[in-house]
């Protein structure tokens, strides 16, 4: 195997899409809670680290869910299913990962980043990985308690505490995680039963999975209200946060009325999952734009 096959490899363990969305997410947070742009050395510590965290995460669930993954078409092409990397190198990987990322939270930022490093990956290689994910069709919804720690690691980094507003973009990533995956489980149902994996999008049926992406979404977006009163939001967060807000809700309801009717496809659920990032997206950049663009709306 050539070297930059190996690289390639190594690379995927990281689940590099998932640490995208995670830095998506990351900087427009600090730059929320310095009310500015933070300094660049604890910017790039902060996001370098969190990525790295992320990518440790992600190489250790590639470890435990190997016997998994080759029962699924999506994951049957992962490194440890394919044999580009064995698994004693995916763990010795995924451990440094994690050392080199708490090191460069924990010193580069403060301890408080560095421990709220250790916790994300706790959560996400324990709580969602080794307890939650084969037992529970709510595994997704706890477990994905791991996808929002890069708020609060971004808002310690720069403030060295964790506020209230930076519980409240938690919350925000919290309730719009199920609206976000399950859509995805539902078109990839029979993988997900294949591997005996109770994803709720995949072992519920699309009626009762549609009206739960509905109701988190509704959360989700009233959770991005109240950033307004109690983070000091300005007008271009609430512009973006109602705008995108009433369109990520127009496209879940889509959703729910071709379950509802019976005709739900695989690229409607899957615009709603894409659709999701969108979100998410717009979110968060208004949130990096809002601290240079007026005052606080109340």
């Amino acid at each position: 195997m050539t070297a930059g096959r190996k690289l390639r490899a190594y690379l995927a363990l990281t689940k590099p899409r998932v640490i995208e969305l995670l830095l998506v997410t990351t900087l427009p947070t600090m730059i929320f809670a310095e009310r500015g742009l933070p300094g660049l050395w604890l910017v790039v510590f902060t996001m370098v680290g969190g990525a790295l965290a992320a990518g440790s995460a992600g190489a250790f669930n590639c470890y435990i869910d190997r016997d998994m993954d080759k029962l699924m078409q999506r994951t049957k092409n992962r490194p440890l299913v394919t044999g580009e990397v064995s698994p004693r190198e995916a763990l010795v990987f995924a451990w440094a990962l994690g050392i080199i990322s708490i090191a460069l939270l924990w010193f580069g930022a403060n301890p408080l980043t560095g421990l709220l490093g250790v916790g994300a990956i706790l959560l996400y290689v324990v709580f969602y990985t080794l307890i939650l994910k084969r037992r529970t069709t709510q595994n997704i919804v706890w477990g994905g308690a791991a996808g929002c720690m890069p708020v609060l690691i971004a808002w310690a980094a720069v403030t060295n505490k964790v506020e209230w507003p930076a519980i409240i973009l938690f919350m925000i990533i919290f309730l719009w995680t199920p609206p976000h995956y399950w859509p995805l489980s539902m078109k990839y149902g029979e993988d997900y039963r294949n591997a005996s994996v109770p994803m709720l999008g995949a072992v519920a049926g699309a009626k009762l999975v549609s009206v739960q992406v509905v109701l988190y979404a509704y959360a989700t977006v009233a959770c991005s209200l109240l950033l307004i009163p109690v983070g000091g939001a300005g007008w271009v967060y609430t512009l973006a946060a109602v705008l995108s807000g009433v369109w990520f809700l127009v496209e879940t309801h889509r959703l729910h009325n071709r379950a509802q009717g019976e005709n739900l496809t695989d690229k409607t659920a899957m615009k709603v999952f894409h659709g999701s990032i969108s979100y998410l997206t717009i979110l968060f950049l208004a949130l990096a734009v809002d601290p240079f663009v007026g005052s606080a709306l109340l």
